[in-house]
């Protein structure tokens, strides 16, 4: 835990470590900052720290429009006392809050409304409504100086529900009008919506986007050592995405969406973050690992590893089923033949900008052609048509319950807590432990998330059983997700 003298220390050297850790609100100026903000930095005595911008905003501070706190990355929580805010946190980053209700969230979640916001409150500081708002607010903001979308589209994509609303509620929290940001910015060209997503360094994208092609599902998905590109379908809307390194070492990706998708941006933004664990504190994970012998040169080697998410927790859950006992090239092959049987024609509309890498130079892949079936849809396929795809009759049938439970939502694919989370998918046929942990830390991006019974941790540990794997992965909690990937890259070494 930092103390405000500690912070000061950190705001007057820039140290990037802490960037998303906390924020300062200078009080002369009214703004409140990043710590590593280029602008001179204030006298100690007119700075006042804050562990999240709601709660900077909160006290009456602007975010500044130069070190953008918009941007920064996120704290990723790791441990259960964290885990109901945690996902409330979440879900309202994804607009939750948009069209439902605080209430509506709750229930969700599984708890009271009075238990959310008291949570939240206590843990972060800020109501769960005036969490929403400030991620409304960062996302407009964004839009506003990155993008040449119209103001009307802009507050519509940003969950407000009148451009009036967006407008007054803009003015009254950052002190200028929205068309006045539009007018002082260049507007930014192309056909799709790109924005900028920050992270700590380091980042190994190298080893991030190998991870990924070697399980990329065809016609969904395309993977180079250049971008990550994708067809999404969230809330009813279908686009695509290319996810790039920003350009001159920035420690950014950046994303463009279709427009097609400005309706659920807030969604796929989110999305993305988790996918690319673009909030992972690599400082603090590398101090528990390193402790570890084994670990600790692979850390080193490796200090920018991430875990991999997925965009779509049940797609996640197909390719997970489909790859039981088989290579990832097999469980790869039958999953492009989910998408191509069982999914839905796509058109590529991103358009020429989808082939440039950040460098400017076309990039190669293959063409995007489905997007990956709903779980209604594998569901209505039925169990023989499933098992046709290449798998034993078994696992085809496993495979429609899991969809038929999904799509009548009695099985929800995200979790409070690890634990609840595994219990409840094995329940489920053809589910062991090694499934339902590998999607807890795949789907939910759970950082604890430990599939013990892998037989690469198992080589890499020289290990026998689950059991004995799980006494060795104890000293790494709250990490151990990222431990298994040190241990597979290493296999690879």
């Amino acid at each position: 835990m930092l103390d405000d003298d500690a912070r000061y220390e950190a705001l007057s050297a820039r140290d990037p470590r802490f960037d998303g850790v906390f924020f300062v609100g200078v009080q002369t100026t009214g703004i409140y900052c990043r710590p590593i903000c280029p602008a001179r930095t204030p006298g100690r005595t007119r700075c006042q720290f804050f562990a999240t911008p709601a709660q900077a905003e909160r006290a009456g501070f602007r975010a500044c429009f130069r070190c953008r706190p918009e941007l920064a990355p996120g704290n990723a929580p790791v441990d259960a006392i964290d885990a109901l805010v945690a996902v409330a946190t979440q879900r309202i980053a994804e607009g939750a809050l948009n069209d439902g209700t605080i209430d509506d969230l709750a229930k969700e979640l599984g708890v009271s409304s009075r238990h959310l916001r008291r949570a939240t409150e206590a843990k972060l500081g800020v109501s769960p409504v005036e969490l929403a708002q400030t991620s409304r607010l960062a996302l407009a903001k964004q839009l506003l100086q990155d993008t040449a979308l119209p103001i009307t589209d802009i507050a519509f994509a940003a969950g407000f529900r009148s451009v009036r609303r967006f407008n007054a509620t803009f003015a009254e929290r950052m002190g200028t009008q929205p068309s006045e940001i539009r007018r002082t910015h260049a507007d930014a060209t192309g056909e799709g919506i790109t924005l900028r997503l920050d992270y700590r360094a380091p980042y190994d994208w190298p080893h991030f986007v190998e991870f990924l092609r070697g399980r990329t599902i065809a016609g969904v998905e395309i993977v180079n050592d250049e971008a990550y590109r994708r067809v999404v379908h969230l809330g009813g809307k279908v686009g695509e995405i290319l996810v790039r390194p920003a350009p001159n070492g920035r420690p950014a990706l950046l994303m463009t969406a279709s427009p097609s998708l400005l309706p659920v941006l807030m969604q796929v933004v989110a999305r993305v973050r988790r996918m690319f664990d673009l909030d992972a504190h690599p400082e603090q994970i590398a101090r528990v690992l390193g402790r570890d012998k084994q670990l600790a040169p692979l850390v080193a080697k490796r200090p920018g590893l991430r875990v991999p998410g997925a965009i779509d927790p049940f797609e996640a859950a197909i390719r997970a089923m489909v790859g039981q006992q088989v290579s990832v090239a097999a469980a790869t092959t039958i999953a492009g033949r989910f998408a191509a049987q069982l999914g839905a024609p796509y058109a590529s509309t991103i358009g020429a900008a989808r082939e440039r890498g950040p460098d400017g130079s076309m990039t190669r892949g293959g063409a995007l052609a489905y997007r990956f079936p709903t779980a209604a849809e594998v569901a209505a396929a039925g169990p023989d048509t499933i098992g046709k795809l290449g798998m034993p009759r078994t696992r085809g049938a496993a495979i429609h319950a899991l969809a038929t439970a999904v799509a009548t939502g009695t099985l929800r694919l995200e979790g409070v807590d690890l634990d609840t989370f595994v219990g409840n998918l094995v329940e489920m046929p053809g589910i062991g432990p090694w499934t339902a942990n590998y999607l807890a830390m795949r789907a939910l991006h759970l950082p604890d998330a430990f599939p013990a019974a892998d037989l690469g941790v198992q080589k890499a540990l020289n290990r026998s059983g689950a059991r004995a794997a799980e006494e060795r992965a104890e000293a790494w909690r709250p990490f151990r997700a990222y431990a298994v990937l040190h241990l597979w890259t290493s296999l690879g070494d």
